[in-house]
């Protein structure tokens, strides 16, 4: 290992992006640059192909075009309008209460399909224009949309925690989806608090009664698309089926339920499948890249030439898992989530484990660390849906964004440094 290989590694890396390279293709030119000024073309060429190859070879990754087929269904087979209509009843008598339904409604839908991108899609297809009519300042209104949909990151089932158990050599899937239940809550209510601070200061109004006939219908309305989170998680936490086989069942449920609920005809399911499988190629080829500089890391030693930099600096854990928590703030403004998992695993969790740390609740924390990178620019990929869902610059959401931004970063300081909010429930389910 030389100073040289880590060099050419992140600034070809940098360079790469810059120039507008995919960040796949990024990854992966930037991995076989650096294999090359150690050994032969043919070997390094043969070596980042097996590796991407293999990184691939999971059973555990057949989860992931499952939950992100049951996610487009959900996204088309008219789940959000009924989870919207339960979070009114819930919440939209409170000031501002529309803002409560946008983030129960965003949590709900998040959780259920496993994709920010498809809560802020949906969600703030629904709500903007109402919270508009409403008087509500269309900015504030992406902003909570934008911050609310990366809920679904954490609360299960959640690609995202897929990825991490292969990137940190098979940590339980099932504990993972259990242990994000409290962090992802406490996101939702923290933000909650910020939107009703706002809502306040802004005289927001008051929603409608509703009447107890008709909050029942809602509920039981809402109940077919709720029952999907008891059935996918229940069914992993009882041994019933295991992650993978549970997203397959939620791609029947769900596809039931939206020919019951009759939004989908099949006349629309080759678009649907052919979105997935578009979505899942991009995130497959993330994966294999991410997998093969992940190796070419190893074999350059840059895991322990960061641990020793990071010791370096302090032999304190809390100071270490400070420096570690504002790397991935960091990073997550410039990389997509599932590369960032899988390059920065390797490097962060031997530290992590060093210091004591669980993998479960350092795997809950990346998580959380890197959906927040979501919500920022310049490659955000929720905050440009957000904005193109509103149909507002970025400019004119950042400002009121900022404070749900930082609430998230309260709550993402408060979860690191106090496991027991994220180990308690994979604990009493005997994880």
């Amino acid at each position: 290992m030389s100073t040289i290989d880590i060099l050419l590694l992140v600034t070809s890396f940098i360079f790469f992006l810059g120039i507008g390279v995919p960040i796949a293709y990024s990854i992966g030119l930037s991995s076989l640059l650096t294999l090359l000024i150690n050994i032969d073309a043919i070997p390094a060429f043969t070596t980042l192909s097996q590796r991407m190859a293999t990184g691939l070879d999971s059973f555990a990754l057949l989860a992931i075009p499952f939950f992100i087929f049951a996610g487009q269904l959900m996204n088309r087979g008219g789940v959000a309008s009924r989870l919207i209509d339960m979070a009114k009843v819930l919440v939209g008598r409170l000031p501002g209460g529309l803002a409560y339904v946008n983030i129960i409604a965003a949590m709900l839908f998040g959780a259920i399909s496993g994709s920010a991108a498809a809560a802020a899609s949906a969600i703030g297809g629904f709500m903007t224009g109402k919270m508009k009519k409403e008087g509500y300042d269309p900015g504030y209104s992406a902003a909570v949309n934008i911050t609310s949909s990366t809920t679904g990151l954490i609360i299960p089932p959640s690609n995202i925690l897929i990825v991490y158990s292969l990137a940190s050599g098979g940590v339980s899937i099932a504990a993972l989806f259990i242990a994000g239940y409290i962090p992802g809550i406490l996101v939702g209510l923290v933000l909650m608090i910020v939107a009703g601070i706002y809502a306040k200061k802004k005289n927001y109004p008051v929603g409608e009664s509703v009447k107890i006939k008709v909050a029942v219908k809602t509920f039981l309305r809402a109940i077919p698309s709720l029952l999907l989170l008891v059935i996918v998680i229940g069914g992993i936490i009882a041994g019933i089926f295991t992650a993978t086989e549970a997203s397959a069942i939620a791609v029947l449920y769900t596809l039931i339920l939206a020919f019951v609920y009759k939004e989908i005809t099949v006349k629309d399911l080759p678009e649907i499948l052919l979105s997935t499988v578009n979505t899942t190629s991009i995130v497959m080829l993330l994966i294999g890249t991410s997998m093969g500089m992940s190796w070419v890391m190893s074999f350059e030693e840059i895991p322990q030439s960061v641990s020793a930099a990071l010791l370096s600096v302090s032999d304190n854990p809390i100071v270490i898992l400070l420096i570690i928590n504002l790397i991935l703030l960091f990073v997550g403004i410039f990389m997509d989530m599932t590369p960032a998992v899988l390059i920065f695993t390797p490097i962060f969790l031997p530290i992590a484990i060093d210091m004591g740390m669980h993998p479960i609740h350092f795997g809950i924390m990346m998580a959380l660390n890197l959906s927040i990178g979501l919500c920022t620019p310049p490659v955000g990929s929720v905050l440009f849906i957000g904005c193109s869902v509103a149909g507002l610059s970025i400019q004119k959401v950042i400002k009121p964004l900022l404070p749900l931004f930082f609430a998230m970063i309260v709550v993402l300081f408060i979860i690191a440094y106090f496991p027991e909010l994220t180990l308690i429930l994979p604990r009493w389910f005997g994880f």
